[in-house]
């Protein structure tokens, strides 16, 4: 469930400019219980896929992954705990402040292509614990590549401007579900809609944008023309017309795990690479928790071209 700056703020999962050249500070290892429990949120938050160039066979999470915007290409920094050229000289604190608040440990605000917007409703211990993750893995001395975008995208106080306009921190709250959500599946849904809505982060892709790619919350999961490498990402709400109106909570749990579509035909582009990279590394569980959640929502009819 992934992306263009007006779906850009999809995919780019730590992405644009977590960068800094300061020097590692010395910090107490994790414990291997938190380093587990961070590769499982590092799994469901695809940054994986974000932050490795995998087409040109670049090292896991040295940066280098491209995505191109109707306002230039940006590139997947190098998030491996390396002091010069990764975040090996941040603190918990800095990783902290960047998920949740957009802001890097410069004070600088990053390009919206890093979908904190969604991210700022993480959990406390899903921060910390993927934080510890991130430490664990080998650091790579590989410089991000500068992002390819043009005048006056250029120039990073914008994006301050930005935030000031469009962008609210806070925690991700699931209220309460539905009607039609069965008492057993309550805890479940909310769940859910904390996968969705914070740590996979569907929205980002699935959610059309306005010109300067501000999410337009009234078509929430809708369906965005312009998602992922400029394919569409289609309308996920249970509009029978427009939406997945006709699939089970089965058909969405099954298709999150091996992509299959209740027709027998496969994901493929974007969401084949979240469904490799993330949803298929989740539990049964989350899987079927995001399965409740979508299957709940009110339908939005909202038809979704696909290109020619």
């Amino acid at each position: 469930m992934r992306f263009r700056v007006d779906a850009v703020i999809t995919a780019l999962a730590l992405a644009a400019g977590l960068l800094t050249g300061s020097a590692a500070i010395a910090q107490e290892p994790a414990d291997s219980d938190a380093i587990a429990r961070g590769k499982y949120v590092f799994d469901a938050a695809g940054c994986y896929g974000c932050h490795t160039d995998e087409k040109s066979k670049g090292a896991p999470l040295a940066g280098g992954r491209a995505l191109k915007t109707p306002f230039g290409t940006f590139y997947g920094p190098n998030i491996t705990p390396d002091p010069e050229h990764g975040i090996g000289g941040w603190t918990l604190e800095d990783f902290t402040r960047a998920l949740r608040q957009g802001i890097a440990p410069d004070g600088s605000a990053f390009y919206p292509v890093f979908p904190y917007t969604s991210f700022t409703g993480m959990t406390d211990a899903d921060v910390a614990n993927l934080w510890a993750y991130l430490r664990s893995v080998d650091p790579v001395a590989e410089p991000s590549k500068d992002h390819d975008i043009g005048f006056p995208f250029s120039m990073r106080w914008l994006n301050s401007v930005w935030q000031s306009l469009y962008f609210e921190a806070g925690r991700f709250d699931a209220y309460e579900p539905p009607p039609g959500v069965a008492t057993d599946d309550v805890a479940a849904w909310r769940r859910g809609g904390y996968l969705v809505h914070a740590l996979t982060h569907c929205g980002e892709c699935h959610t059309p944008r306005g010109i300067l790619g501000a999410k337009d919350e009234t078509l929430s999961l809708a369906g965005n023309a312009d998602g992922p490498d400029g394919d569409p990402a289609p309308n996920i709400t249970p509009d029978p017309a427009t939406g997945i109106g006709d699939w089970s909570v089965g058909d969405i749990t099954t298709y999150l795990q091996i992509g299959m579509l209740p027709d027998g035909d496969f994901a493929g582009s974007a969401m084949a690479e979240v469904i490799k990279n993330s949803t298929g590394k989740m539990t049964d569980a989350d899987r079927r928790a995001i399965a409740i959640y979508v299957h709940s929502l009110a339908p939005i009819e909202h038809r979704v071209a696909r290109k020619k």
